[in-house]
């Protein structure tokens, strides 16, 4: 399955980001709107997977703390290498930016996907609009 990744500005992709959000966050999911909607969106650098034929499918956040969120692929393109490519840009985008760790809030049924990636847990479970999360850690040095 062909796509591409692309680094991008919430003012730039807006729409798309926002309707992939919408769907897998807020629809599939149940986060309620006004914790989706943090207001830290016009700050992040943000990545777009799109299809071979340029259609949204996936998107995440990267933020000036080094926190990368809002990870999501739609249901159809999940287990196909989307969510690692996406996850692979932004590593490589705060690598570039000098960032030394980054540091993510998973949800729990997904720990294997990023420790897979070389993140590491740290702490306990703690709910995050109403589903259990863990924080997890990668050293970029």
């Amino acid at each position: 399955m062909a796509f591409s990744i692309i680094e991008t500005s919430w003012d730039q992709h807006q729409t798309d980001l926002r309707a992939l959000r919408e769907r897998v966050f807020i629809g599939e999911q149940g986060v309620p709107e006004e914790l989706e909607w943090d207001g830290a969106d016009p700050a992040a650098r943000h990545f777009l997977a799109r299809d071979g034929e340029q259609r949204p499918i996936g998107c995440l956040r990267l933020l000036g703390s080094g926190q990368i969120s809002r990870l999501c692929v739609l249901e159809t393109h999940r287990n196909t290498g989307v969510g690692r490519s996406l996850l692979i840009a932004a590593e490589e985008t705060a690598r570039g930016a000098g960032m030394n760790e980054i540091f993510l809030y998973a949800q729990t049924h997904a720990t294997s996907f990023y420790e897979s990636a070389g993140f590491s847990a740290s702490g306990g479970v703690f709910m995050d609009a109403h589903i259990p999360h863990r924080q997890m850690f990668k050293l970029l040095v």
